[in-house]
């Protein structure tokens, strides 16, 4: 089943690497991540050692490079949420806004995230040739990023004219309708991973009040050498082996879920923003057309010369723009429908490897509890 869905929908293929993020190091405040690569074509291997502001760095240099045709066409894989260790998995609000991922220290599944990140950078026939990427693969030093800071104007006045563009109406029937997908989807999804993450916080929950039960049976467990003292005491304590494997149970069934389903969920959440705002600069640009077109009308004949060239620099960059547009979101709706079908297979093959090792357990705890019985 599984050779059959891979010939339908092709596993994601880092070009020119194969990467791993092995594993997240405390380094006072902050945490590094040891990324691993192996260059393909020569075999040659690298190990770097990468924060998050790195990921960061990489993420600004990816958005900000120039000379590349139709570049705000490219709906750029979203980076996770910065890791908060620090706050609770029961913190339900931060949860919610910063996902389930970045909440606790779910180290593992997190460094998987940032491997799928990157594994999605390389895997990019465009953003895979930025010169910034390899150094940030193959050197430690790290990414030297000049950012331009805005005052509270600028971003008011950048909030109105974004709300004022959101709406326009596009020119063509398949970008307006992609948008109006877009926005249901997302919708759906952002729904769908509140419901998802409240049930992963449940199990969590029933995982620990088991531990508690647990440990409250096993203070019911006496040294008296009354026979039924003695017969109560064991009955406490093979009922408290059983309560720590229903608790293991909930804990392997939730990892489970975030492993696969919780992965995916993470990831697309934010890749449906990142369409969402590649479909937004597309319009920007829309925008500018239209007004270059409107110039060049009003334009008196001392500047219609200079209002010509305008234009058709900026039709040039919109059609650009467009036809990256098209081939990334065909790209990005099939990655999608692959990655939701591997994790749910994978989900099935997790929880049905975990039901076989719970049932095995519980079936020798019973046969034990039988035997304390005498039957």
């Amino acid at each position: 089943m599984m050779e059959e869905a891979d010939e339908v929908f092709p596993p994601l293929k880092c070009s020119d690497y194969k990467i791993a993020v092995s594993d997240s190091v405390s380094d006072g405040d902050s945490f590094v991540y040891v990324v691993k690569s192996q260059e393909l074509s020569s075999n040659t291997e690298y190990q770097v050692e990468r924060t998050f502001e790195d990921f960061e760095g990489l993420q600004h240099c990816l958005f900000n490079q120039e000379g590349v045709p139709g570049l705000q066409g490219i709906i750029f894989p979203p980076l996770p949420a910065k890791p908060c260790p620090s706050l609770s998995n029961s913190d339900s609000k931060s949860i919610k806004v910063l996902g389930l991922l970045a909440v606790g220290e779910n180290w593992p599944t997190y460094c998987q995230a940032l491997e799928n990140y990157l594994c999605l950078i390389t895997g990019h026939s465009i953003l895979s040739k930025n010169p910034v990427l390899q150094r940030f693969l193959t050197q430690n030093e790290p990414l030297a990023i000049q950012r331009v800071k805005k005052g509270i104007f600028n971003w008011l006045s950048q909030a109105v004219e974004g709300l004022r563009k959101e709406n326009h109406k596009d020119i063509d029937d398949i970008f307006q309708n992609e948008r109006d997908n877009n926005l249901t989807l997302t919708g759906l999804t952002k729904a769908v991973t509140e419901k998802f993450t409240e049930m992963v916080l449940t199990e969590q929950r029933l995982a620990v009040a088991c531990g508690h039960f647990s440990t409250s049976l096993q203070l019911g467990i006496s040294q008296q050498e009354d026979q039924t003292a003695q017969e109560f005491s064991k009955m406490c304590l093979k009922l408290s082996e059983v309560i720590d494997a229903v608790q293991k149970n909930y804990e392997s069934v939730a990892e489970n879920n975030i492993n696969t389903i919780g992965l995916y969920l993470e990831l697309y959440s934010r890749y449906l923003e990142a369409e969402k705002e590649m479909l937004f600069r597309r319009t920007c640009k829309l925008v500018e057309v239209e007004n270059a077109n409107k110039n060049l009308e009003k334009a008196k004949a001392i500047k219609k010369a200079t209002m010509e060239e305008m234009k058709k620099a900026t039709d040039k960059e919109f059609k650009e723009i467009s036809g990256m547009a098209k081939i990334e979101i065909q790209n990005f709706h099939r990655e999608r429908v692959r990655a939701f079908q591997q994790s749910l297979m994978g989900l099935c093959v997790s929880q049905l490897n975990t039901a076989r090792e719970s049932c095995a357990v519980f079936t020798q705890q019973l046969s034990h509890f039988r035997e304390l019985c005498g039957e």
